[in-house]
């Protein structure tokens, strides 16, 4: 997930109801799956929000794969590879 400023049109986060209707998913799914860990999600004070880069990069790996991703396998390795480059002094995209 890099730092790329948003388009002009597009927002930067989206609200869970928004996000869930994208994954055509019910909402309570997506609470639940941010609630355990399986989802990057921002939480302010009681409400959440999903980066858009997220979204997009949830896309790119389903793209890519050619099959089907488990969510959280994918945000688990993209926290590892946050948190290895933490550790070693780099910079996280």
């Amino acid at each position: 997930m890099g730092t790329s400023v948003p388009d002009a049109g597009r927002p930067a986060f989206y609200t869970v109801k928004e996000t869930a209707e994208i994954l055509r998913v019910d909402a309570a799914t997506l609470y639940r799956a941010i609630r355990e860990d399986a989802f990057p999600a921002v939480r302010l004070r009681t409400r959440y929000v999903i980066p858009a880069a997220a979204l997009d990069a949830l896309i790119a790996e389903v793209a890519e794969s050619g099959g089907v991703v488990d969510l959280a396998r994918f945000v688990a390795e993209r926290r590892m590879m946050r948190d290895a480059a933490r550790q070693s002094g780099g910079g996280w995209r």
